[in-house]
């Protein structure tokens, strides 16, 4: 059984199971599903301003906030316990390219050359970490929710703003992977 776990799951398992969170959410509490949310329940419940954003009934929302922690430590947990010893699996053509920007260490989900606390020092990481850190939060703003929410439960609403974002979400994503990125790596 943890052999089973332990693999990735084909997409004709996982999209179902995934895509089965919107009904599951609608059917037992009327709820909506995205992660981004949870920061600003977060802020409403720590932060005593008197910020009108912040003013809420966010303990109406607090399952969030218990599902945001669930994946969290699901997350931990799977690092921990399910992580299959050795090397990530790498398409040798993508290594062969991360290599001519020195990327070489696949030990961990993340390459160590890219995401450490001396990198953000430098201008790539610092435009990595910090600057992409922004935008991403800056995009989840402005679109009014992140990529789980408009793409996985707004769509399924049929919302034509999860349309929108998404198809933008998308085309971000490719321009970022194959234009600005390598760009960026280079530095």
């Amino acid at each position: 059984m943890l052999d089973i776990i332990k693999e990735p799951w084909p997409w004709y398992i996982a999209g179902p199971l995934i895509g089965l969170t919107v009904p599951a959410l609608l059917i037992l509490g009327n709820k909506s599903f995205g992660i981004s949310s949870s920061l600003r329940h977060i802020c409403a419940a720590c932060i005593p301003a008197n910020v009108s954003f912040f003013k809420y009934d966010w303990k109406k929302e607090s399952w969030n906030l218990f599902f945001v922690l669930g994946i969290f430590f699901g997350g931990m947990i799977a690092a921990h316990l399910l992580m299959i010893p050795g090397e990530i699996t790498v398409n040798p053509n993508l290594k062969a390219e991360l290599a001519t920007y020195g990327i070489t260490d696949y030990s961990n989900l993340v390459p160590a050359q890219l995401m450490n606390f001396e990198s953000l020092w430098t201008l790539k990481g610092f435009i990595l970490m910090v600057v992409g850190g922004f935008l991403v939060g800056f995009g989840t703003r402005y679109a009014g929710g992140c990529t789980s929410g408009h793409a996985i439960m707004g769509l399924s609403n049929l919302q034509w703003p999860s349309l929108v974002a998404s198809i933008c979400f998308m085309i971000g994503g490719f321009l970022m992977a194959n234009l600005i990125l390598p760009i960026i790596l280079s530095l």
